[in-house]
């Protein structure tokens, strides 16, 4: 044997980089990897570039106190089948089921359906943020709660006052009558690393203090659902029952609160949302003082720009929120805003996506002044905006159809009757009497309304004619609108 391989620190090394033992008795030198040492290397920097993983158990004896479990009563209103499935315990596809439908109609000659209040039991977590007994967690877990009770891990239980919920962003906060607690370090957001070990502790499917690690997976992530939230994607394992818990950095501090999971089959399946705890303590500070939180609104309905929106607008990258309707009188009708503007950036802020604009926006207070850095007819230009109360109407974010086509327009056109510009209450366009090929592969339809095509007024064929002559980029975007709601489509005509 050669004589580099006597030692038993070298003996390991050999034979893990061989494949003969596994990663567990060679991580620590692997790990170089982890500090910049290439693959090549490893092996011979490994003992100067140890890296150790987190102390999970120390976080968690010194921390885990302070994270509560959320168990709420209330009542549900539900039709007298569902109210008897509900009590009794039925599945609807139970043949007991019809027994109890039978029953009730029975009970209810008339066969009426009629609405009763059936009991709702949950469960959730929560860690208290003040010594004085202020505690958060999500507002979907005491929603509609008529009784909240809070255990603490030395089995203490106590009465809970909801002292408010903020629906917009999924925090609610509590209050039990208690002094002295246990209370988490607050951590930044901001700080947060992709990649960065963290770990949630709460009670899924009602296992009180479950400790759960993973990797923080992305940053500022837009969900499908009109949320001013720039939620943290981890892999952590969160299922039922840990809404509401905190997620913290290997230092001990919260830095999100787990609030939705990305599932096929109600479970955890590899992706969790964490609600950034910046948000949740801007939210958790107004509540407290008010009882409840304010966010601001522009008064705008925004869809994602795809490449084909990008190459219609003429924009450098696909990036930034379209702009395809204004509510009137609004904010952002004020500031000048128009159909077809692209919103690159607030204060300076940049939005990638159009979900980044809802999150920036509804953070914001009220009647505060913005800078809107917006992209019309291939310019950059600046916009001041006053915000208005998302309490009033708040601004709908509208999805537009990925789907496109090859070839010509595919329309058939005609001037808009005086009648029908006021049923439709425009005061330009044109009727679209048929849609084929790419516009309608895009998601055109007969009776759509086109109003703008490139961000020009749609008045008449001929100038829509022109308008897709002079397309360069072999795409245009169409300005439609149907029934109230408008939408820009992005049509390939190439």
């Amino acid at each position: 044997m050669n004589s580099r391989l006597t030692s038993p620190r070298a003996l390991a090394i050999a034979l893990a980089s061989a494949g003969v033992i596994g990663a567990v008795g060679a991580g620590a030198y692997t790990s170089a990897r982890a500090v910049g040492a290439s693959t090549t290397n490893a092996v011979a920097t490994a003992p100067a570039a140890m890296v150790t993983l987190p102390d999970f158990s120390t976080i968690t004896s010194r921390d885990g106190p302070a994270v509560v479990n959320i168990s709420v009563t209330g009542t549900m209103k539900a039709s007298d089948d569902e109210a008897a499935a509900e009590i009794q315990g039925v599945d609807p596809d139970d043949p007991m089921f019809q027994f109890f439908r039978r029953f009730q109609g029975q009970m209810n000659p008339r066969g009426q359906q009629q609405q009763r209040e059936v009991p709702v039991r949950a469960q959730g977590s929560g860690f208290i943020v003040d010594p004085s007994g202020i505690i958060i967690t999500n507002a979907h877990v005491v929603k509609d709660a008529k009784e909240v009770t809070v255990k603490l891990t030395d089995r203490r239980e106590y009465r809970a006052k909801v002292l408010g919920a903020d629906a917009k962003t999924d925090i609610a906060v509590l209050k039990i009558d208690a002094k002295n607690l246990p209370v988490l370090a607050l951590g930044n957001t901001k700080d947060l690393k992709v990649g960065e070990w963290v770990l949630a502790i709460g009670s899924p499917f009602g296992f009180e203090n479950t400790v759960t690690a993973g990797v923080v997976s992305a940053k500022g992530r837009s969900l499908p659902d009109d949320s001013y939230v720039p939620f943290i994607q981890t892999d952590v394992a969160v299922n039922p029952g840990n809404s509401g818990g905190p997620l913290l950095n290997t230092r001990g501090e919260v830095v999100g609160i787990n609030s939705q999971i990305y599932s096929r089959s109600g479970g955890y399946q590899g992706v969790s949302f964490a609600i950034p705890i910046d948000v949740a303590i801007q939210v958790k500070d107004q509540i407290v003082a008010t009882g409840k939180a304010q966010h601001a609104r522009l008064g705008i309905a925004v869809q994602e720009v795809n490449q084909a929106f990008a190459d219609s607008f003429k924009l450098d990258k696909p990036e930034g929120a379209l702009v395809s309707n204004i509510e009137k009188g609004g904010p952002g009708d004020k500031a000048g805003l128009k159909a077809g503007d692209v919103i690159r950036k607030v204060d300076g802020q940049p939005i990638v996506s159009s979900g980044d604009l809802p999150a920036v926006i509804g953070q914001q207070a009220p009647g505060k002044k913005v800078t809107l850095e917006v992209w019309r007819q291939g310019e950059r230009q600046e916009l001041q905006a006053k915000l208005g109360d998302a309490s009033d109407k708040p601004a709908k974010v509208a999805k537009a159809d990925a789907d496109v086509g090859q070839g010509k327009l595919g329309l058939a056109l005609r001037p808009l009757q005086p009648q029908e510009k006021r049923e439709a209450s425009v005061d330009n366009g044109l009727l679209i009497e048929d849609a084929a090929g790419p516009s309608a592969q895009a998601g055109v339809q007969a009776g759509d309304v086109l109003l703008a095509i490139n961000g020009t007024p749609a008045q008449s064929v001929e100038q829509v004619r022109e308008v897709v002559a002079k397309a360069s980029n072999k795409s245009v975007a169409l300005l439609i609108q149907r029934g109230e709601d408008k939408i820009f489509v992005p049509v390939r005509i190439g």
